[in-house]
């Protein structure tokens, strides 16, 4: 519930009646106060939309060595001018208000002002890549989204920002930072699309037009972005038997009447040992394997990304296997980062390291809406399993375990309440998942076909989320035009070189493949 408090000067003055006049048994001193109140409202800085609890916590997560803006880059073929793109987000990005407004923290918590001198130009600029000797023009890009990754947004403005490398390898790329509070990741992926040719403003109806050209980014956002990063939780609200969501928005709405409240606390009864052992789970995880991919980051970072892998021979290996493509993804960046580790002259022998996995609970019709509406899943990842098709089962077996948990709706319901505390005491609690966790990793399958944007085909795209606390390692992977992408972004001070963790995918893709032709066949 959005929650708007007046501005000082459309409330009665003091001035409207006589300072010693009694009025409804208040006396002289308390219409006073009364009439100083929004005087202090205003001072503190309480005007405007309330921002949500759980956008709180993540406006408030920032620190020197992580901040929580989601980065993302994309290639264009041909080249696109500076102000066309000005001209496309000026139609299609400035209608969602969040990327016209300040976010503004208070005594309450943070709400949302509009930014009376908000300018596109500040927002949408030009950039240079500075390459190195020997340095290729991929390297360099590489190095300015580093480099982008670890500068903060300016908070006296709306939170975000796309720098364009005008020409880039043949034609454009395009860096995008987000602030986390403006929305996760599928509310943001969702709103760029509107971004590219035929793509539409904000839904103001339920029913939506289509246009010709934009069909398959709303198939994929329906299809393919939503409905299978919902899966869990909807096999959590049905172990719930539909009243899990009801029950944790008591954490981010403290507020609610009594009646709300017992309705929760029955959906909270009715959840019985599913809710018990997914807080266990939660509260007594184990400390990650100690391995260098640990420690106090620097603040100084490096992002790595390679060639696409062919996205129809990962479904045949999963087809093979029995497994999702999800399984068959994951299992390569558990090789891949045991791979490295054991390049480096590390033991991994029954090691595993554990990465935060995001889920999403918004439901289908809000998937064009901003805000943060996810929670997050622990998946152990088996790096100490050098045989390509064990490591396989293994990852297939710690997904099924996952299935109708009710860890995201609980991890949803934490960061609400992170919201609701001091900055220290918030950090204080999201600490504990950072010292369990080694990276935090994303799966988002994209369209099948290309997209593009002013004309221009996109070519490639990665994204990236943010590491917070200790964490030092971010693991991205896209599906998009046939091609499997995979991404990583490192702190230097665990990872100085997260080239060469990607540089494992390809190979161990390429094991797996081998060994699953080499399985016996039967008709």
């Amino acid at each position: 519930m959005v929650q708007r408090i007046a501005p000082a000067h459309g409330t009665p003055s003091a001035h409207a009646r006589p300072a010693t006049r009694k009025r409804s048994g208040q006396t002289a001193p308390a219409a006073k106060a009364r009439a100083a109140t929004p005087k202090l409202v205003s001072a503190l800085g309480l005007e405007g939309e309330r921002m949500s609890k759980v956008d709180t916590a993540w406006l408030r997560m920032d620190s020197e060595t992580n901040l929580m803006m989601i980065v993302g880059i994309w290639v264009l073929r041909p080249g696109v001018s500076l102000q066309d793109l000005q001209q496309r987000v000026q139609e299609r990005l400035l209608p969602y208000r969040r990327f016209v407004q300040i976010a503004r923290q208070d005594a309450a918590g943070a709400h949302w002002i509009d930014d009376p001198d908000f300018d596109i130009t500040r927002h949408v600029v030009t950039g240079t890549l500075q390459r190195g000797r020997g340095q290729t023009e991929q390297e360099a890009l590489q190095a300015r989204v580093a480099h982008l990754a670890t500068q903060s947004l300016d908070h006296e403005h709306p939170l975000w920002c796309f720098e364009l490398i005008e020409h880039y390898d043949g034609g454009s790329a395009l860096i995008a930072r987000i602030h986390h509070c403006i929305g996760d990741g599928i509310a943001l992926i969702s709103v760029m699309m509107s971004l590219v040719d035929g793509g539409n403003l904000p839904p103001q109806r339920k029913k939506r037009t289509r246009k010709a050209g934009m069909e398959a980014a709303e198939d994929w956002v329906a299809d393919m972005l939503i409905r299978p990063l919902g899966d869990l939780t909807a096999r959590a609200l049905e172990v719930a038997g539909g009243g899990a969501a009801r029950s944790f928005s008591m954490m981010a709405s403290p507020q609610q009447g009594l009646n709300d409240t017992l309705g929760g606390a029955m959906d909270l009864a009715r959840m019985g040992g599913q809710l018990a052992s997914d807080l266990g789970a939660l509260a007594l995880m184990p400390d990650d394997s100690t391995t260098r991919l640990k420690g106090q980051p620097g603040g100084t970072k490096r992002v790595a990304w390679c060639e696409p892998l062919p996205l129809d021979e990962v479904k045949a290996i999963g087809k093979a296997l029995n497994c999702s493509i999800n399984d068959v993804l994951l299992s390569c960046v558990a090789g891949a980062i045991g791979a490295y580790l054991r390049e480096m002259g590390d033991d991994t022998d029954g090691q595993e390291i554990r990465a935060m996995v995001p889920i999403n609970l918004r439901p289908m019709e809000d998937a064009w809406k901003l805000g943060n509406r996810f929670g997050l899943v622990p998946l152990v990842l088996p790096i100490g399993l050098d045989n390509p098709i064990e490591r396989v089962f293994a990852v297939r077996a710690r997904m099924n375990a996952l299935k109708g948990s009710l860890q995201p709706l609980l991890t949803f319901g934490l960061l609400s309440v992170a919201g609701l505390l001091i900055k220290p005491a918030q950090d204080a609690l999201l600490s504990l998942f950072a010292k369990k966790t080694t990276a935090v990793m994303t799966n988002v399958p994209g369209p099948a076909t290309k997209l593009k944007l002013c004309g221009a085909t996109l070519e490639q795209n990665m994204f990236w989320v943010p590491q917070s606390g200790t964490v030092g390692l971010g693991v991205s992977i896209l599906s998009y035009g046939g091609g499997v992408q995979f991404g990583v972004i490192a702190d230097t001070a665990m990872c100085p070189e997260p080239q060469r963790i990607i540089d494992q995918f390809a190979p161990e893709f390429e094991r797996l493949l081998m060994v699953t032709l080499m399985l016996p066949w039967e008709d």
